[in-house]
């Protein structure tokens, strides 16, 4: 029964909100625009209401030296459009350029790092082929197959719109996926783990069934085996479209699954018994943030971002009106030992973002999940700064020399 209505109310406390950001030292801020929030039809009349409120984020942010980064599409979808069957309507690559090319231009005199979209993998895979995410479809695979194509030229064409309205805009795609970790540094443990994350036979949720068209300007060969028969008939030619030159690559990486060489090709290692787990029942193995980056960088060559890394905890305000979440503070810390050795062993790390700033609405557990390093009474309203989030302060002054 619950919404998303108010969460964390970020609308009505956005200046309390970026003060309370430069007073933990955030050098960046990334955030998404919700697009029925511009567009309520999805296309057509502007809600100047809700466009007002980013330039007043942006404008806020920047008057405390904190860099926007902006991200056009965090799963919220028109539900104008989805009545007109959403990514699989062939018209819906171009309802996102307009889209696209709004923010660009509304906005792009200011911020000057975009992304496209969020875990593609979460819109298309979750959305509509397992429906474990809104809005709850199980379609088919030829179905699925013109989805994914249908966001990609998307994509594309949202790169060609920013780069159109200013050209001193980074722009970047944020895809998602579980990292592939060897269980030992074996070259063949290690090239087991590299191919099971690169297998692009699972079309609707594979790293590189997302990121090859993007990056490398083509689907993976072993994916196009079974679904290229559902590709539409010009498809070789909407690569030119789909991949547009990016100034950065970003991925979210919260935990992984272990590899092994198999007499057959990788062979994926059951975590042991008691393994540890966050309060969302995720694993917890912060190795996954030097394996996913490194074996990214070396296939994909772009500055890297991680935009999203964090963990579930049962958190709560102490008897000394405190928020003591120190499993959260230990394991980002080991994520960032984790990261600094891919940086350490040549990845272009140029950027980390915790997910999340501020406890809130979780897209299929309510408020039953926190993520924040800072903690929220939904009722008041009230932030409170968990120890985490001190402590990752301290983190940004030294530039992680504090590690």
């Amino acid at each position: 029964g619950h919404t998303g209505d108010i969460a964390c109310d970020h609308y009505h406390h956005m200046e309390a909100d970026v003060k309370m950001m430069a007073e933990l030292g955030l050098k960046s801020y990334r955030f998404s625009v919700s697009w029925p929030r511009i567009f309520p039809n999805g296309t057509g009349e502007v809600n100047e209401k809700g466009a007002a409120f980013y330039d007043r984020l942006i404008n806020e942010l920047l008057k405390y030296g904190i860099r926007p980064m902006m991200t056009l599409f965090h799963w919220d979808y028109p539900s104008a459009l989805q009545k007109k069957g959403a990514w699989l309507n062939d018209e819906s690559p171009e309802w996102f350029r307009q889209y696209a090319a709004f923010c660009a231009k509304r906005y792009g005199d200011r911020v000057k790092d975009m992304i496209t979209f969020n875990e593609p993998q979460c819109i298309i895979g979750n959305g509509y082929k397992t429906g474990k995410f809104a809005p709850g479809y199980q379609m088919s695979d030829a179905e699925i197959t013109v989805m994914i194509h249908n966001l990609l030229i998307s994509h594309g064409l949202a790169v060609k719109e920013i780069r159109e309205a200013y050209s001193d805009i980074r722009v970047g795609y944020a895809p998602c996926g579980f990292s592939a970790e060897p269980v030992s540094d074996s070259p063949e443990d290690i090239e087991a783990a590299r191919k099971a994350y690169f297998d692009g036979t699972n079309t609707g949720f594979g790293v590189s069934w997302w990121s090859d068209p993007v990056v490398l300007g083509r689907y993976p060969e072993d994916g196009l085996v079974e679904v290229e028969k559902y590709l539409p008939a010009q498809w070789k030619e909407d690569m030119k479209t789909i991949c547009q030159p990016l100034d950065f690559y970003c991925q979210n990486i919260y935990f992984g699954d272990y590899f092994r060489a198999g007499e057959k090709g990788p062979e994926m290692v059951r975590k042991d018994p008691g393994h540890p787990r966050s309060a969302f029942g995720w694993y917890l193995n912060p190795e996954a943030l030097y394996w996913g980056p490194k074996f990214l960088y070396e296939r994909y060559k772009l500055p890297f971002i991680i935009t999203e890394n964090g963990i579930a905890g049962l958190d709560f305000v102490h008897l000394d009106g405190k928020v003591h979440d120190p499993q959260r503070e230990d394991y980002l810390h080991r994520c960032l030992l984790w990261y600094r050795k891919a940086a350490e062993d040549g990845v272009d790390a140029i950027g980390y973002f915790q997910w999340s700033l501020m406890d809130n609405f979780e897209w299929t557990s309510g408020y039953g999940q926190r993520f924040g390093m800072v903690y929220v009474d939904y009722a008041t309203q009230q932030r409170i700064i968990k120890d985490s989030g001190w402590w990752y302060k301290k983190v940004i002054e030294t530039n992680g020399d504090n590690l």
